[in-house]
């Protein structure tokens, strides 16, 4: 799992996401960041606006309205007030 980030993406309705990829894009409350594999341990409050997450060369994009962040060794979890997958 060398250079990959687990990622976890929960509502309150179910995971919409989980899974090892290579960086994860979020709009903060005090400003967009991202996250790679082996990033500070820190938690954030979200802001309405989009989670992309990229994997190879490929990337998948959420709509959350809100929420919080959490970084820690073992990985990213979102847990969003709302969130559903852009098509």
């Amino acid at each position: 799992m060398s250079g990959k980030l687990h990622f976890s993406l929960v509502s309150p309705e179910r995971e919409l996401f989980a899974g090892n990829v290579d960086q994860v894009d979020a709009a903060g409350v005090e400003g967009d960041f991202g996250v790679l594999a082996n990033h500070a341990p820190f938690m954030t409050a979200l802001k309405t606006g989009v989670v992309t997450v990229r994997d190879g060369g490929s990337a998948r994009v959420f709509e959350i309205e809100g929420g919080f962040a959490d970084v820690t060794p073992d990985g990213l979890t979102i847990l969003a007030e709302s969130a559903v997958e852009r098509v």
